[in-house]
């Protein structure tokens, strides 16, 4: 079961994406969303600090976007994509 035990998450310049983790028991699990996706839920986001401040006023929405992209296919890293969102 992926669950989400801390907050942690930060900005990926070069994947344009703001990076967070869930972990499947002991196995930890990367996820990006996309600056495409974040823009989507707030237009204004357009530096770092936005970005991150959407990624956390939408968290419960990403994460479930993230749950969903897990369980119908199981890789090293997934990205969220607008149309996951």
């Amino acid at each position: 079961m992926l669950n989400f035990p801390n907050d942690s998450r930060s900005y990926d310049a070069t994947r344009r994406a703001v990076r967070f983790w869930g972990y499947d028991g002991p196995m930890e699990v990367s996820f990006f969303v996309t600056v495409e996706a974040l823009q989507r839920l707030a237009a204004g986001a357009d530096d770092e600090e936005a970005l991150l401040r959407t990624f956390d006023a939408h968290q419960q929405e990403i994460r479930t976007a993230a749950q969903r992209s897990y369980k119908r296919r199981r890789q090293g890293s997934y990205e969220l994509t607008e149309k996951d969102i």
